[in-house]
C-alpha cells in the first residue's frame, strides 16, 4: 500500500502523520513525502517516510501512483498556503483516483459547515484510524 503526505511550508502537519502512520509498523506500507517545498518534504522524511520528493512536478507525477493521499484539506486548493499549492497542483491531487483522507484545515476563505473544531492531534488520529480501515 503506497500512501502520499501531502503537505507545504515547514511541512508541520505532514511530519506529525507520517509519524503516526509509521507507528502503524504495517508490513508494506510505503510512506511517500510530497512536499511543496523541500523544507516539507524534509520534516515528513525525518518522522519516517520511505522516500521523498518536492515541488509541482514531484507532486503532480506522484500523485497518480499512489493509493491513498492524506494531508490537510486545503491540499486541494489553487493558491493554498500561501501561494505554495499551484493551480497545477491542486488539480493533480483532486483529479487523481487514489483515495483521499483529509484533515478539516484551512487557512483560506473556507468554512467547512458541520466540521467541529477539534485539537489536531485528535484529527491526525481519526485520519491514521480511517487509513487503517482502508487497508
Amino acid at each position: 500500500m503506497r500512501i502520499a503526505v501531502i503537505d507545504g511550508q515547514g511541512g508541520g502537519i505532514g511530519k506529525h502523520i507520517t509519524e503516526r502512520l509509521r507507528k502503524l509498523s504495517l508490513e508494506g506500507l510505503d510512506l511517500l513525502a510530497l512536499g511543496t517545498n523541500a523544507l516539507a518534504t524534509s520534516m515528513m522524511l525525518k518522522a519516517g517516510a520511505n522516500e521523498g520528493a518536492s515541488g509541482e512536478n514531484a507532486i503532480v507525477y506522484n500523485v497518480h501512483r499512489v493509493d491513498i493521499i492524506v494531508g490537510p484539506v486545503s491540499i486541494m486548493y489553487a493558491n493554498a498556503m500561501m501561494g505554495e499549492l499551484s493551480p497545477r497542483m491542486a488539480e493533480a491531487i483532486a483529479s487523481s483516483s487514489a483515495r483521499k483522507i483529509l484533515l478539516p484545515l484551512t487557512r483560506a476563505e473556507v468554512e467547512i459547515v458541520g466540521v467541529k473544531p477539534e485539537p489536531l492531534p485528535h484529527l491526525i488520529e481519526e485520519l491514521v484510524d480511517k487509513v487503517k480501515k482502508s487497508l
